[in-house]
């Protein structure tokens, strides 16, 4: 059973904490417009944490003093708590409401997003509200003043300037449907910062826990002990208690974020931004990043000192723009402050939050800190739903136990394109048990092929030959028989075929009487009406075309895009190109043919992989000035010796034109390349042309004409 920890009731005896415990709305009576010149981010993560009372009518109408300390979407704005005249109390700036994003139009949810790309944040997107704010180029200057103007349009549009002379950074941002675009001044002036503030614990008024706050984190699992380590102090405001978090570098304090009754978290302004707990990594190889610091106690309380934790918390979505520069990276400047601290580390594991920003930030860190050295967590699974969210949500239902076992079987963070075959072990398993359907290839439908090639999703097969040897009319017989077989599905783009042509051909392949009773075709039964109407819709349900209409010519990534569409939409297990001299082959003049033959197969092959499908590619060969009737080779193909080289399979199909040298209705199929020994491998097979139904036959299966 699982095992929760021990919850307490404690009782506030001390009448200042008294005072904390009633109603907010009692609490926060005034403004603060005399506040000195601090301000503060705020931001609020709730989790769900089992508490039990003795006695409900006890604390019927006073609120905890505390919740968790961990990051999540901002609150809306709340002041901060009443202080004596003499306190020296952080000025609230307008932060966004989470509730509010989700009464956003889609619209406005973009000009959110775009507008935080560009550190413009806490602001409110009702069209036609204009907002002052600090700029995030020159932070208001010295006297940090709400200088950038931001006008939010009807229309989704929004405008800023900033009106400081020494800064005067401006910009729009133009949404419509969905799209925007950027457009800002190139004559952004570099702005003078104004010097980091010293702070101390004194200047700050800060002191140890009292008893209350240390049994609030007794039943979060955190101890005394692990407390006065990481300065974890408290701070009084008016008759409120807060939770102060001493952020130092070198021992020194540079920084101190403060959470209060409300939930809401907030830190001192124009400060160094570091890491909590920085001075626990200094010289580390391996290093654990948080997103609380909760988080980064409750990691300490598993063995962990080797930990810090982010001090803004985590963004609402990655962003799509490059990693700017270090003098405009304002959002992860804490990153750049600890730049030497990290330089050393060759193994940072990631655990933020599993939640969708938690994930979004672990991104935003790797691509700074190199994905090639970043390590991520999988938060264990709860037993009724989900999963559980954090390090101190793991620690307090769980235990240490459970958290250390988390952060010693962290994975590596993804890169893209580079893989281990443990990836892809449960695919090599599946290929061995030959659970994944076809993996030796489906038959042909002619015994003489079965040890020389079979049809193996994911490749490319090119098929040469001389003119009127029949190609195509070998490849629509071949998927006749694959989709009577296993029910295959396939893509035509077959351009030198009319569409009622090709449709005759295929209809006589499939019920195996001639279209039409006169000339080929006058000695034998014609196909009826009613084989007529069921074979066109078994031409409907097995093949999709792809055809250009107008005078130009399709290039091949036109072809592709409109088979991956037949793919998605319809399912096809294939796809026919047919000729390759019929595509629209321009290429800038810098490339060769041979350049640009191998870069067509590329994509030609990338497509056949990526969606499991295979593909017939036909492609002649070059004009035989002293061709004497042999069947030529893959290398005979005009254009390109790549054709060989690229393809998975290459086949030629060759008719005996000679009466001297067999029957005249006798196909040579040669197999002149298989790269995938399993499927074939290289010889030639003969079979037998049916002219009047367009059929293939094995020379075994030929029926024995009657003589008169």
């Amino acid at each position: 059973m699982l095992q929760l920890p021990q919850r307490r009731l404690f009782f506030f005896t001390n009448t200042t904490v008294l005072m904390a415990l009633k109603p907010l709305t009692t609490i926060i009576t005034t403004t603060f417009s005399h506040i000195p010149n601090t301000t503060y981010a705020y931001t609020n993560k709730i989790n769900k944490i089992p508490f039990s009372f003795s006695s409900s009518k006890l604390l019927q109408n006073t609120q905890r003093l505390f919740t968790s300390s961990c990051f999540s979407k901002p609150m809306s704005p709340i002041s901060p708590p009443l202080s004596r005249p003499h306190a020296t109390i952080p000025r609230p700036v307008v932060v966004e409401n989470p509730e509010q994003h989700e009464k956003e139009s889609d619209e406005m949810k973009e000009l959110r997003q775009k507008l935080e790309e560009y550190n413009i944040e806490g602001i409110s997107y009702k069209p036609g509200q204009r907002n002052g704010l600090t700029c995030p180029q020159c932070r208001g200057g010295d006297s940090e003043e709400n200088s950038l103007s931001l006008f939010i349009g009807p229309d989704g549009t929004a405008a800023w300037n900033c009106f400081r002379a020494k800064c005067g950074w401006k910009g729009v941002i133009k949404g419509s449907n969905g799209n925007a675009t950027v457009s800002l001044n190139t004559k952004i002036r570099t702005a003078v910062k104004p010097p980091k503030r010293v702070i101390t614990e004194t200047s700050l008024q800060l002191e140890p826990l009292c008893n209350e706050l240390v049994d609030y984190f007794a039943e979060r699992m955190i101890s005394r002990e692990t407390l006065r380590r990481n300065s974890v102090m408290q701070r009084r405001y008016g008759e409120q208690i807060v939770i102060a978090f001493a952020y130092r570098k070198d021992g020194v304090l540079v920084n101190c974020k403060y959470r209060d009754i409300t939930k809401r978290f907030w830190q001192e302004s124009n400060v160094e931004k570091v890491f909590y707990g920085l001075d626990d990594i200094k010289g580390e190889n391996d290093i654990i990043i948080v997103e609380g610091e909760m988080d980064k106690l409750a990691m300490e309380e598993a063995g962990f000192r080797n930990c810090v934790s982010v001090p803004d918390g985590a963004p609402p979505s990655v962003s799509s723009k490059e990693v700017p520069s270090e003098e405009q990276d304002i959002k992860y400047e804490y990153l750049w402050n600890c730049k030497k601290y990290l330089e050393k580390a060759s193994r940072i594991i990631l655990a933020t939050d599993g939640d969708s920003p938690g994930i979004a930030l672990a991104e935003e860190l790797a691509r700074r800190l190199g994905r090639e050295r970043c390590w991520r967590v999988n938060w264990p699974k709860k037993i009724v739903d989900g999963y559980y969210k954090d390090a101190n949500e793991v620690l307090m239902y769980l235990g240490a136990g459970a958290l250390r076992d988390v952060i010693e079987h962290a994975e590596l963070y993804p890169i893209q394109g580079l893989f281990n075959f443990s990836d892809f072990f449960q695919e090599i398993d599946a290929y061995y048990h030959q659970t994944l359907g076809y993996e030796l290839g489906v038959p042909t439908g002619w015994t003489a092929l079965n040890d020389l090639y079979n049809v193996v999703p994911g490749e490319l097969t090119v098929v040469s030959g001389v003119p009127n040897s029949g190609k195509s009319e070998w490849i629509d017989a071949l998927l006749c028989n694959l989709n009577h077989s296993v029910g295959w599905k396939f893509a035509l783009c077959s351009m030198e075929n009319k569409v009622r042509e090709h449709a005759r051909k295929l209809l006589e392949k499939h019920v195996k009487k001639p279209f039409f009773d006169v000339r080929y075709g006058e000695l034998a039964e014609r196909i009826s009406v009613q084989e007529l109407e069921e074979g066109k819709q078994w031409l409907s349900n097995t093949f999709h075309l792809i055809r250009c209409e107008n005078e130009c010519l399709p290039n091949i990534d036109w072809v592709l895009k409109l088979a991956k569409a037949a793919v998605l939409r319809h399912g096809i297990n294939g796809l026919v190109i047919d000729p390759y001299n019929e595509l629209d082959h321009q290429r800038p003049p810098s490339q060769t043919e041979t350049e640009y033959v191998s870069q067509m197969l590329t994509k030609i092959r990338r497509f056949a992989q990526h969606h499991s499908c295979h593909v017939w590619f036909v492609a002649h060969p070059r004009q035989l000035h002293q061709w004497v009737g042999k069947a030529p080779n893959l290398y005979d193909i005009s254009g390109s010796a790549h054709f060989i080289n690229k393809c998975d399979n290459g086949i030629i199909i060759h008719r005996n034109r000679d009466p001297d040298a067999g029957p005249m209705d006798q196909v040579q199929v040669c197999m002149r390349k298989v790269r995938n020994k399993v499927i074939g491998t290289i010889g030639d097979a003969f079979l037998s042309y049916d002219r009047v139904t367009g059929l293939y036959m094995d020379i075994d299966d030929v029926p024995v004409k009657k003589k008169n």
